[in-house]
């Protein structure tokens, strides 16, 4: 399935489309770029992406998609999500800092949803990072709870929610 979206940047009127496909071998390296470089976990939130990789063997093993903005250079990853189908979860979900504020995230939320919808899924859960809580209420994602703390990896609390997969 691909999803296609006109997308508008700070910058440029120019309208650029944004496409989604499945995620290759060949976007390992970029997805941990994405992932290390994400403004969302700088500071406190360093370590817990310090050393984080994403490797051609976990694209393989869980549904893994990448949004691409084409450009004059046959397109780049700007952002990618990772659904886990056993138990459902919404595990990786990253845009790009330069790329945020423009529908991608929410372009590829509603893409999971309805990967999960074909997978036959109901819910999705997703443990969020603390500053992306407010992009899940905002794309309709239900507070279930807070997972707690499991240090040295991740030494503060972060809110759990869910997202109700309606059948068609």
């Amino acid at each position: 399935m691909r999803n296609t979206l006109p997308m508008r940047s700070r910058t440029s009127p120019i309208s650029q489309p944004i496409t989604i496909r499945r995620a290759a071998a060949r976007d390992a390296k970029r997805l941990t770029r994405l992932v290390r470089g994400s403004g969302a976990y700088e500071g406190k939130y360093a370590a817990a992406v310090a050393g984080y990789r994403v490797g051609p063997d976990y694209i393989e093993a869980h549904r893994a998609f990448v949004a691409v903005d084409a450009d004059e250079h046959g397109g780049r990853v700007i952002g990618f999500y990772s659904l886990v189908l056993a138990p459902p979860e919404l595990d990786l979900l990253f845009v790009a800092d330069e790329a945020q504020g423009r529908g991608v995230g929410r372009l590829l939320v509603a893409h999971m949803q309805s990967e999960a919808r074909a997978a036959g899924l109901e819910r999705v859960k997703v443990v969020s990072h603390l500053p992306a809580e407010d992009f899940y209420h905002r794309v309709g994602a239900v507070r279930t709870g807070t997972a707690l703390a499991n240090p040295p990896a991740v030494p503060w609390d972060r809110p759990k929610f869910e997202f109700r997969i309606p059948s068609e």
